[in-house]
């Protein structure tokens, strides 16, 4: 194969002028005692040729061929010297016999030229029998010079006749054999490698490498997410990443012996513009990985959260208006991959195609196809497969460009690998009249809200081209992400998955997962609009600005086009503008508050409407990723939306205070069973706000537990328990009230490595504190072992018991993920008076850090405030924490003076774990 020319080569390496150099050492020294000054000759050309190289990858951030091609350049030429060396100087033979040869095989990545900066470096030493004497000295003389340099050397030392063998049996040897070049040694050994390589390992083995190659890809994706679109990806094994591309250049070379990518267009596997797509995606791939070599100083691939801003600002990406540079960069990384999807689906239908007309691999395809071709709709069903008939099938009638994604929803089948060429070919026919076409519109509309795989569909519309470019404001969000540890996904791809979890509630698979949703999907009078709310939810996000309000607005646009009538308009409007009301009331407001679900059914103000918002709030959380929904989640949602059911329902005739209470008592009542006396017998102890706040479940396991410390007379008891309803821990602690309890149970728990998400305060007739707790691990499951309760009640023993220093303590935990040091959240605090009758709401948004709870409850206890109830949520990074306070007289805060020193002391407690903010704490005062 020829080699990419380097330019200006010797501002690289200058071979000769090093090799000159080692002679004139050898002359004055001798080969062994001059050994240590050849090594810093060697050492000091590396560095110099790495550090051009540098300046070359900084000066031409993305040349992602120059600066691999350079790379493997600078090995080249190092070995070659190192190779002259030896054989003339370390162990020179004058008379070497015909075993005496020796050639040198740069495989595996180095082989095809491409090496990053700290990237392995695979030699194959081969030599025509049994490695003489002379062989194995000459090989490990070249080894230690290669790693005195510090290179991490990938070798084998091989006959010709193993290195068949071993070929045949083993697919790693055979890939990198595969990309073997010639390197230095003797050309006539290696020119009859290469001829024994093709004539004894690949021929006749086409089949069996294909097979598995693609397999080898799949257990890969698998490995790695399984999706393009994770948002720290791996920019070598990743999905459509370059290992993809590397995939198919193998599969190209094993079956159709090219040398070299540009040769897949000779071979009719590619266009020349598909091959151009190629270039462009692996110089981009190439140059990301360049520079997570170089800002890692070593062989990193994954593009985590702490290398993406440094590669965007290398790369020259720069902030926009509701985009930062990182996102930015991170969308064209996101297309990238998204291309060389499409070039795999391309590249292996037509390789199935040729394969199945030549009889080569046939056999491997054979189960994909079936010889029997039927019609559907006019389009070919092949194999299984949605095919067009006709190469100008689309360009005859550009509808078909949706039409073809209705019919293959409709039947339940994939389209052609073929056909998503041409759609991807074709797409650009998609114009301003195609997207104001009411057939084209009502088609998209069927495959949006398909009853069999809309997501399946959806996200092969979305990889041909043809989702964004007939709504060109999806299009806009494709390859999107946002940089935070919360949202799994871009923005597309949560979009079509939030989509096609939608269909499958609808179709029962969710049942036990989601029953609320399954239980009302059946009743929902507007299922158009709700898939349509879906696709639109998250249309306007990085435009600047609230994407809810924009999205409200993209939605009175765009929903007329796709033949929504003004009622289902308005509605797909409010939906999109409210769709993060309910989670937000859920997680973030006190269900037991009476106005909380005034104020909410206010704002749904029909059952309709209350239906569509909560099974969109479902698969919109449960879409974000993997972990994110959990049965807190559930129950607070479920909660939230039968409180609702019953205040719509009843409005005004909703129970009031005295036949709430009463009707919870009851309910306690047939809890207990025969302990139901112990409502009666502690009637003194606890109020109306106590059995208004607490669900019933909870009052029956708090009720036994008071008349057992009452009955002992401990002054202090704790009580833990596994509540599987919620997927949490319950943490009861009852005991003398005193100020400054609640901090140090969170502190205390925080400890013990858990974290609060839900917390009630109470302090009964006769000042005992009854607080309960709801409690999981980081990784937000419950505490259910023994030990791990044991472990939670000692901690907040020996907390309440001043035995430890918490504060100190908690500084010291590590942050629940390393990745979480890379994001700053700017704090905020909000005071609403409106939101509940009886205290002032208090949100604090800051970035989670293990002491941030303590701190925050200790500095209102500082400030004179008594916390009625606490809801702690985590966004990723983000800690959103708020509070129903009061004064020390139960009233709320309303002077602003009160007001502005609250403020001042939770930014001064959040600025002391986020010394970034003290700062910003100190100009507050």
């Amino acid at each position: 194969m020829s080699l990419p020319t380097i330019p200006k080569q010797r501002a690289v390496i200058d071979r000769r002028a090093l090799a000159q150099k080692i002679t004139r050492v050898v002359e004055d020294k001798g080969a062994e005692a001059g050994r240590g000054e050849i090594v810093e000759l060697l050492r000091a050309a590396l560095a110099a040729g790495r550090a051009e190289m540098a300046r070359r990858l900084t000066e031409r951030p993305s040349a992602g061929h120059e600066i691999a091609h350079g790379h493997a350049f600078l090995a080249d030429q190092l070995i070659r010297v190192v190779h002259d060396h030896v054989i003339d100087n370390v162990y020179p033979s004058h008379n070497r016999s015909t075993g005496e040869r020796l050639t040198l095989v740069a495989v595996g990545g180095y082989g095809r030229y491409e090496m990053a900066p700290h990237s392995d470096i695979d030699i194959a030493f081969l030599t025509p029998g049994k490695p003489t004497a002379w062989c194995e000295q000459a090989i490990e003389a070249m080894l230690y010079f290669l790693w005195d340099l510090n290179l991490t050397v990938g070798h084998s030392s091989r006959s010709l006749d193993e290195m068949v063998r071993m070929a045949k049996e083993d697919l790693t040897i055979r890939t990198a054999l595969l990309e073997g070049r010639f390197l230095w040694g003797d050309q006539a050994l290696y020119d009859e490698a290469t001829a024994r390589f093709f004539a004894d390992v690949v021929s006749g083995s086409e089949k069996k490498f294909v097979a598995e190659k693609l397999a080898e890809r799949e257990a890969r994706h698998k490995r790695m997410g399984d999706s393009r679109y994770v948002v720290e990806p791996n920019v070598k094994d990743g999905k459509g990443a370059l290992r993809d591309l590397q995939t198919l250049y193998w599969i190209g070379k094993y079956v159709y012996r090219v040398r070299n990518a540009a040769e897949l267009v000779d071979k009719g596997l590619f266009t020349q513009r598909e091959y151009g797509t190629f270039r462009r995606a692996e110089s981009f791939l190439l140059a990301v990985r360049a520079h997570l070599h170089t800002i890692a100083k070593r062989g990193e691939d994954r593009l985590t959260f702490d290398l993406q801003r440094e590669v965007a600002r290398r790369m020259n990406y720069a902030d926009r208006p509701g985009k930062s540079a990182v996102e930015r960069f991170m969308q064209f990384y996101f297309l990238q991959v998204q291309h060389v999807g499409h070039l795999t689906g391309v590249f292996l239908a037509h390789f199935e195609e040729e394969a199945v007309e030549k009889g080569r691999v046939a056999g491997f395809f054979s189960s994909l196809r079936n010889k029997k071709t039927e019609t559907v709709s006019g389009y070919l069903l092949d194999g299984g497969r949605l095919a067009a008939p006709e190469d100008d099938w689309f360009q005859a009638d550009p509808v078909r460009l949706i039409e073809v994604f209705k019919v293959a929803e409709a039947q339940g089948v994939e389209i052609h690998p073929a056909t998503l060429r041409m759609l991807r070919r074709d797409s650009g026919l998609i114009d301003r009249a195609l997207r104001r076409d009411p057939r084209a519109n009502a088609l998209f509309l069927d495959v949006l809200c398909g009853h069999r795989d809309p997501e399946t569909i959806l996200r092969a519309m979305n990889e041909a081209g043809v989702f964004g470019r007939f709504v060109p404001d999806f299009g806009k969000v494709g390859g999107q992400m946002q940089f935070d540890m919360y949202h799994h996904y871009t923005v597309d791809e949560h979009t079509i998955r939030a989509i096609g979890l939608l269909a499958r509630i609808e179709r029962g698979e969710f049942a036990e997962d989601h029953p609320l949703a399954t239980q009302i999907l059946p009743k929902i009078a507007n299922r158009r609009v709700l898939y349509v709310a879906t696709l639109l939810h998250d249309i306007a996000k990085g435009r600047g600005g609230d994407h809810s309000v924009l999205g409200a607005e993209v939605a009175l646009k765009l929903c007329p086009r796709l033949g929504l009538d003004e009622d289902e308009t308005e509605l797909v409007s409010w939906l999109v503008a409210k769709h993060l009301l309910m989670s937000a009331t859920s997680f973030k407001r006190d269900l037991t508050d009476y106005k909380t679900i005034t104020d909410f059914a206010g704002e749904v103000s029909s059952m309709e409407r209350l239906r569509l918002l909560t099974v969109l709030t479902i698969v919109d959380i449960r879409a974000v990723g993997p972990g994110i929904w959990n049965s807190w989640k559930r129950q607070l949602l479920t909660e939230l939306y039968e409180l609702t059911e019953e205040r719509l329902r009843l409005g005004h005739k909703a129970h009031g205070r005295e036949a709430r209470v009463a009707d919870k008592k009851a309910r306690v009542a047939d809890i207990l069973g025969s302990q139901a006396e112990l409502i009666e017998q502690l009637e003194d102890r606890f109020d109306d706000s106590y059995w208004i706040a607490e669900p019933e479940d909870i009052i029956a396991i708090n009720l036994p537990h008071y008349e057992a410390a009452r009955l002992l007379d401990h002054k202090l008891s704790i009580h833990t328990e596994f509540y599987p309803a919620l997927g949490a821990t319950l943490v009861t602690v009852i005991g003398n009230d005193h100020p400054g309890l609640f901090f140090r149970i969170a502190g205390a728990i925080h400890l013990a490595g858990g974290n609060i998400i839900d917390a009630r305060i109470h302090t009964n007739r006769i000042g005992k504190a009854v607080d309960n707790f709801l409690v999981q691990d980081p990784l937000g499951k419950p505490f259910d072992e023994p030990a791990q309760l044991q472990r939670l009640k000692t901690a907040i023993e020996d907390a309440l018991a001043n035995r430890i220093d918490i504060v100190p303590r908690l500084e010291k935990r590590p942050l629940k993920s390393r990745r979480a040091e890379n994001f700053h959240v700017k704090p905020m605090i909000l005071f609403d008076n409106e939101a509940s009758n009886r205290f002032t709401v208090i949100e604090v948004n800051a970035t989670d850090r293990p002491a941030l709870l303590n701190r925050l409850t200790r500095a209102m206890f500082e400030t004179s405030l008594l916390i009625n109830s606490a809801h702690i949520t985590q966004y990723g990074e983000r800690a959103v924490d708020t509070f129903y306070v009061t004064d020390l007289l139960g009233t709320k805060i309303t002077s602003k003076e009160r007001l502005d020193k609250v403020r001042q002391a939770l930014l001064e407690a959040i600025a002391a774990g986020e010394p970034e903010f003290e700062a910003e704490a100190a100009t507050a005062q």
